[in-house]
């Protein structure tokens, strides 16, 4: 029988609505191709995987009845011919005005049945002006025939069945919305019968540090007994040794907290034992055992909340250019990003990385092909998703300005008519924080981090030769200097910013900051509203001298005198890179734990020279220090108390130490105590005690360097190897997937106490040249990323940089409002065609009076000689 159809009024060309009775017949041959959603599928009917098309846009959306992937118009085409996927349902929202009454006032709000869409785009369906109209229908490619729906009559029943599903799924992104993310997140099962060790051990509000090795970032807090320790390498984008990880295997102790992420709303905690992010109810109760009293951070001096400090709105109005009548601003790169919850962070960062040519032609100027070889499920690729969003940003799609008469129509009602100007990052997002415990929950985070998570992201899926990011990758030069050999080693690493210190004490206008905290502290006592904020002035140039100054290097380990003394590290430039971004270490924590942030206005330049940070290498007259590596020191295992038995005990006056211990200090402070002051008596380890109360190992047991050499019988028979000493497989599989030799990774493993950002410095200061040639040309690995020692692409001359001048000019800054990074709003300004424009979010306007003396993140770029 020939297949009837009739062409259908208003619609697409080559659509075709099917009769009645043809329905059953033409589905047939695509029935085996209909999947009705499982559990865990997702359907994303809100968006499309390649545009930001939705059921709101033109020409509608498509979702696959097969994969459940949204495509709009222009790239539905592109699935059926990569998948033979034919079957597809068209979902389309009409927005129209609302028949007005009698009076001329919109008739009641009443039920709209004909709403049945359940969208994220639906922001404006509040409005009392406008009532909206779902659609949706099947259609079969490649001859466009429609079948509208419901049709439950004519459709076969598992049709119906899979057609229902997928009008009913929720949102895919179902754990990012606000108001349920704390129902995504499950209760751990240990959070209510959690034993905590009474050993005495407090956390202080800083200098926390990995106990295990020397990192002090990505350190997590162990609510069972209080250790701190390093985060897992690549666990969530970060740099870490996986020490937390160990320990857990080693002990069971289930539940750990990041520190740095405790706010009086709660805290990043995870589950070893469950291996997620969990909820922990009592975390307050589990937090004080230890000494902190979240519950108590957002109380300030004089009572008043974080949002209720006066003078705090000051900052928010300068920043955001309050008060000013701001043009705003359409067109190509004039596209506002929508803020999903606390995710102006990431959409700060977004638009200054898009400000740059090499990103917009890595993405935007490959899309087609980057959009044709694309996976089966684009939603999870991310060159796909950073093409996507790049696109949507740069072409002008999405920032169209309104029409003349609706300009008119507007300013007559005083009201403005339902816009779409603007894109949501929902699945960007979803994607890139997927693991991570931070950026995928929606509290605010720290766009520094961001910056360099999403950094760490292009490098490990970069395609080919062409890495965006290698236009802010440079090398920086350490110099280490033994303070009583006067010995040097110089280093290199690889960085991505610059982190400038604030140098609080050169501020410009001491006088009037001693005044205002006077009468701060006067009308605190009088219980009067604070006085009128005085912000620190600090010059620009005191905080790049702070940068060039050498700081004292902690537990430092001469290998001159093969014992630990004195050492201070200065850092250069070994390269310049062509973008400069340079963070303003402006957040610490006071001794309270209470997040703050140093309200500072720093000059920053518009024009940047640092050519006199170049590093200059070895000089002369000065001598290396030997490459030798510190002794292996071996812990005591409170698990085995039979490790200890090889020792002899060290000389300690033990009277000394019980004076101390009764004085309430823990015994193992008090032994180091004494140890460290040479037995020199109790008064003088007193002060000991004093000067290190504070520092997070002040508690731990004495480990004595050298002092394990010759615990072992044969320990120093050629061959023998410390049990300790065998690098971790995990660490020699990460090495070794870089694409350097085993035994290289064995060996800079072992020179370096299985330390594995040491060991990576070790390989690049100690090349092989017969094994040079066989090492990857692009080999990738991720250090610390607060410190942002990223580790990226490497060949036989080592990792890429692009070097030139020092000098650089001012295009954008990010800039942060609020006390803590955990909490407040960022925006970004950025320079373009010769102006200053402003992105707060969904708005862009021109800059008026860009805040550059109070900005977070800056960036330049490289002036050409």
């Amino acid at each position: 029988m020939e297949r009837a159809a009739l062409l259908g009024s208003g619609r697409e060309a080559g659509s075709a609505v099917a009769m009645a009775g043809d329905v059953g017949e033409l589905l047939v041959p695509y029935m085996p191709t209909v999947r009705v959603p499982k559990t865990g599928d997702r359907v994303y009917k809100a968006e499309c995987a390649f545009s930001y098309d939705s059921p709101d846009s033109e020409g509608g959306l498509y979702v696959c009845m097969n994969t459940f992937l949204g495509f709009g118009r222009e790239h539905v085409e592109r699935h059926y011919r990569k998948t033979g996927q034919c079957v597809y349902m068209h979902l389309k929202r009409h927005v129209k005005e609302k028949v007005t009454g009698a009076s001329g006032g919109a008739l009641p709000k009443r039920r709209n049945t004909k709403l049945f869409l359940d969208l994220e785009c639906n922001g404006d369906l509040n409005n009392d002006d406008y009532e909206y109209e779902d659609e949706a229908k099947l259609v079969i490619f490649p001859d466009h025939y429609e079948i509208p729906l419901p049709n439950i009559e004519e459709l076969p029943a598992l049709v119906t069945i899979a057609c229902d599903a997928v009008l009913s799924a929720k949102s895919p992104y179902r754990k990012q919305d606000p108001d349920s993310w704390e129902e995504e997140l499950q209760v751990s099962k240990h959070a209510n019968i959690l034993v905590q060790m009474d050993n005495g051990v407090r956390i202080p509000p800083s200098g926390w540090k990995c106990s295990k090795c020397d990192l002090r970032e990505n350190l997590w807090l162990n609510l069972t007994d209080g250790s701190i320790l390093c985060g897992k390498w690549f666990f969530d984008g970060s740099g870490g040794n996986g020490h937390a990880l160990e320990h857990y295997k080693e002990m069971g102790y289930p539940l750990a907290v990041k520190l740095g992420t405790i706010t009086p709303d709660g805290a990043d905690v995870y589950s070893f034992d469950e291996e997620e992010a969990v909820l922990d109810p009592h975390i307050a109760k589990h937090l004080a055992h230890f000494g902190i009293d979240m519950l108590q951070m957002h109380v300030i001096e004089n009572g008043l909340r974080d949002n209720d400090i006066k003078p705090r709105v000051s900052e928010w109005e300068v920043i955001q250019e309050s008060g000013m009548k701001l043009k705003p601003m359409f067109g190509p790169g004039y596209t506002g990003l929508k803020n999903l919850g606390n995710s102006c962070y990431v959409n700060s960062v977004l638009q200054a990385l898009f400000n740059i040519p090499e990103f917009q032609r890595a993405y935007v100027g490959n899309l087609p092909r980057i959009f044709d070889y694309s996976p089966l499920d684009p939603t999870q690729d991310f060159n796909t998703q950073m093409a996507k969003l790049g696109h949507g940003l740069l072409s002008g799609q999405y920032s169209k300005p309104p029409m003349k008469s609706e300009i008119i129509e507007q300013v007559m009602k005083e009201e403005q008519k339902p816009q779409h100007n603007g894109i949501s990052p929902r699945m960007f997002k979803a994607l890139v924080s997927k693991g991570h415990p931070e950026f995928s929950s929606n509290r605010q985070q720290d766009a520094h981090e961001f910056f360099l998570h999403l950094i760490n992201l292009i490098e490990r899926n970069h395609i080919g030769s062409e890495n965006p990011s290698d236009v802010f990758r440079f090398l920086v030069e350490e110099r280490t200097q033994c303070c009583q050999s006067r010995k040097v080693r110089y280093t290199e690493r690889v960085d991505y910013l610059m982190q400038l210190p604030v140098a609080m004490e050169a501020a410009s206008n001491k006088d009037e900051l001693i005044a205002y905290e006077l009468k701060r502290r006067e009308a605190e006592a009088a219980r009067r509203p604070p006085p009128e904020l005085v912000r620190a002035k600090i010059p620009f140039s005191a905080c790049l001298q702070a940068f060039s100054e050498p700081d004292n290097v902690e537990d430092f380990w001469s290998s001159a005198l093969q014992a630990k003394s004195a050492g201070v590290k200065t850092s250069r430039f070994a390269s310049f890179p062509e973008y400069l971004v340079v963070q303003i270490k402006k957040f610490t924590f006071g001794l309270d734990w209470i997040p703050k942030k140093l309200d500072v206005s720093i000059d920053m330049p518009e024009l940047l020279d640092i050519n006199h940070l170049r590093a200059t290498g070895l000089q002369p007259g000065e001598e290396e220090l030997p490459d030798i590596s510190p002794p292996i020191i071996i812990p005591e295992d409170p698990k085995d108390g039979t490790t200890n038995h090889f020792m002899e005990s060290p000389d300690i006056d033990e009277s000394s130490v019980m004076q101390l211990a009764e004085m309430g200090f823990p015994l193992e402070a008090c032994r180091k105590a004494v140890y460290y002051t040479g037995n020199m008596g109790a008064e003088v380890a007193f002060n000991w005690i004093i000067a290190h109360m504070e520092e997070p190992d002040f508690a731990e047991p004495l480990l004595i360097p050298g002092y394990a050499g010759a615990a072992f019988p044969g320990a120093d028979k050629p061959g023998f190897a410390g049990l300790d000493n065998q690098p971790p497989e995990e660490m020699v599989a990460i090495i070794a997937s870089m694409g350097f030799q085993r035994n290289i990774a064995l060996r800079a493993l072992r020179a370096t106490n299985n330390n594995l950002e040491h060991a990576l410095d070790w390989i690049f200061s100690h090349p092989e040249p017969e094994k040079a040639n066989e090492a990857s040309s692009e080999a990738m690995d991720i250090e610390n990323h607060v410190n942002a020692n990223l580790l990226a692409e490497s060949d036989p001359e080592g990792p890429r940089v692009k070097d030139g001048s020092g000098r650089y000019e001012l295009f954008g800054f990010i800039s942060h409002m609020g006390t803590s990074t955990m909490s407040g709003h960022y925006v970004c300004h950025l320079k373009k065609e010769g102006r200053w424009v402003i992105y707060n979010d969904l708005k862009v306007c021109a800059s008026e009076r860009p805040p550059r003396e109070l900005g977070y993140i800056y960036f330049y770029r490289r002036i050409s000689s």
